[in-house]
């Protein structure tokens, strides 16, 4: 068995078993975030799953900025 590397933009993952002829390997992270996508798959195995990442993060920490700021009381 060899290295399937996903094919989206910025993934790094290795060992995908999703195929398809047009558009390659891609994760089962990718295509999880492809099903919940209202992008077309053309455009979104070039979109980059790095900005993602970064957005969660963002996501995250104003999220417990919010939580600091307006306690249950």
């Amino acid at each position: 068995m060899g290295v399937m590397s996903c094919n989206r933009k910025g993934c790094e993952e290795i060992m995908c078993n999703r195929y398809s002829s047009t558009f390659g390997y891609i994760c089962n992270d990718c295509f999880e975030e492809l099903k919940e996508s209202v992008l077309p798959p053309e455009i979104f195995m070039e979109s980059d799953k790095k900005i993602k990442k970064y957005s969660e993060k963002l996501k995250d920490f104003h999220n417990e900025l919010m939580e600091q700021e307006f306690p249950i009381k």
